[in-house]
C-alpha cells in the first residue's frame, strides 16, 4: 500500500465505525502551552478537560505533527524525524479501553494482514484491565504482552495537562528470534506502531492527578511506520512518502 492508500484506509475504517473524519489541524496550535502540534490529540485537548463539548462523540484524523518532546532522537534511529503524519481515533467519553483494543487490533491484523504472531503489545505496568482484555478477549499469550513503566506506558502530552495509561502496538521484524527475551528497546527488532491512549486524568503543575469529567480514548498510529513495514523497507526514509 501506498502512504496515501494507508491513510485513507485508516480514516475510512474508522468513518465505517461512526467516527467523523477531521482534518488535519494547523501545526502551530492554538493551545498556548505549547509551541507546535505535537501529537494528534492536541486539537481535541480542550475537550478532554472539560472545557469545550465535543461536536460528536468519536473522531478520527491524520494529524501532522512536529516531534519536539523527543527530538534528541533524531538523527539517531531510524523511525524519528521531525515532521510526521499520525494517524487517530479518538472517542470523547464514548468508548473506552475494550473497544479501543479491539479495533486496534482489527485494522493491524485484519485490515492491514500484519501476522499477529509477528506482534507484541505493551501495557502499563499497573493496568491489569488492558492486561485482561488483550490476553483474555483478543486472545494473546501473556507472555507477549509486556508489562512497562510510566516512562514508557503512561502517556503524557506535556508537563501539564490530560494524561493517562497507554497500550502499545509493536511490530516484529526478526520473529526467528524468539519470545525467550523479549526486549522492545531494542530498534532493530521492533517498531511501536500503533498506542492506544486510555485518556482519563489531568496532571497538574504539582504532578498531582485528578480523573478527568469523561473516560476518553485517544490514539496514534504513526504512518510512516506502518508504511515502512507494509512496503518492506528497510526505514522511514525509504517509503513512498519520503
Amino acid at each position: 500500500l501506498s502512504g496515501r492508500e494507508i491513510r485513507e484506509t485508516f480514516l475510512n475504517f474508522f468513518a465505517a465505525r461512526q467516527h467523523h473524519i477531521l482534518p488535519s489541524a494547523s501545526l502551530v496550535p492554538e493551545d498556548p502551552t505549547v509551541l507546535l502540534t505535537i501529537a494528534g490529540m492536541l486539537p481535541f485537548k480542550p475537550i478532554f478537560l472539560g472545557q469545550r463539548s465535543p461536536d460528536f462523540p468519536r473522531a478520527t484524523t491524520s494529524q501532522k505533527c512536529i516531534r519536539t518532546n523527543d527530538i534528541e532522537n533524531v538523527g539517531r534511529t531510524a523511525r524519528h524525524h521531525t515532521f510526521f503524519e499520525m494517524l487517530g481515533n479518538f472517542s470523547f467519553g464514548d468508548y473506552f479501553k475494550e473497544q479501543a483494543i479491539a479495533w486496534g487490533w482489527e485494522i493491524v491484523t485484519k485490515v492491514f494482514s500484519l501476522p499477529p504472531d509477528r506482534l507484541i503489545v505493551s501495557v502499563f505496568e499497573q493496568d491489569d484491565e488492558a492486561f485482561q482484555i488483550w490476553h483474555e478477549q483478543v486472545g494473546i499469550p501473556a507472555h507477549r504482552i509486556q508489562r512497562m513503566g510510566e516512562d514508557d506506558n503512561f502517556w503524557v502530552s506535556g508537563p501539564t495537562g490530560p494524561c493517562g495509561p497507554c497500550s502499545e502496538i509493536y511490530y516484529d521484524f526478526h520473529p526467528e528470534q524468539g519470545d525467550a527475551t523479549i526486549d522492545l528497546e531494542d530498534d532493530s527488532r521492533f517498531i511501536e506502531l500503533y498506542n492506544l491512549v486510555f485518556m482519563q486524568y489531568n496532571r497538574d503543575v504539582a504532578g498531582n492527578l485528578t480523573p478527568l469529567q469523561n473516560q476518553n480514548i485517544d490514539t496514534g498510529m504513526g504512518l510512516e511506520r506502518m508504511a515502512q513495514v507494509l512496503q518492506g523497507v528497510p526505514n522511514n526514509y525509504e517509503t513512498d512518502l519520503i
